[in-house]
């Protein structure tokens, strides 16, 4: 999975709070993505994004803020300001580049189709012809699946 997350907005959204005298930058995340970010049993925010962000706002003297928000929202959510930046794994798409600004990205990780053993002969269109495939909502997968896979049936 190629794991982009919006750093530069981030750091350009806290230099600016931070020229104008705040020192707040709020986190928009959405905790169901663990290991990069999750609720722990206390509930409390835990993971490497939490974890980031944290660092970013020691490193600027900052607090920060979490905001939590769905996924298939947080992208409208931060255009309405309702936090600074995105601190949640998300895939760089163009549609997303064509209305938010992305960092260079943090993190390579593969992407699986799982299955029952010995159930998926392979993954093309062909083979997977009349199977449900679950995708999140809103997500990239989601899009590939839709272009590349739903078409052929």
């Amino acid at each position: 999975m190629k794991k982009s997350l919006l750093l530069w907005l981030a750091l350009m959204a806290s230099t600016s709070a931070l020229a104008e005298g705040g020192k707040e930058i709020r986190f928009g995340v959405d905790p169901t993505f663990a290991p990069f970010e999750w609720k722990d049993p206390q509930g409390k925010l835990a993971g490497f994004d939490i974890d980031l962000g944290n660092a970013i706002c020691q490193q600027l003297q900052a607090k920060c803020v979490w905001v939590e928000s769905n996924f298939d929202g947080i992208i409208p959510a931060l255009k309405a300001r309702k936090f600074d930046a995105i601190l949640s794994g998300m895939y760089m798409t163009e549609k997303r580049k064509a209305q938010i600004a992305f960092s260079d990205k943090l993190y390579n990780g593969p992407v699986f189709l799982v299955a029952r053993k010995n159930t998926l002969q392979g993954n093309t269109p062909e083979q997977l012809k009349g199977k449900t495939i679950g995708v999140e909502q809103g997500s990239a997968q989601e899009t590939y699946v839709n272009q590349h896979w739903r078409p052929q049936g």
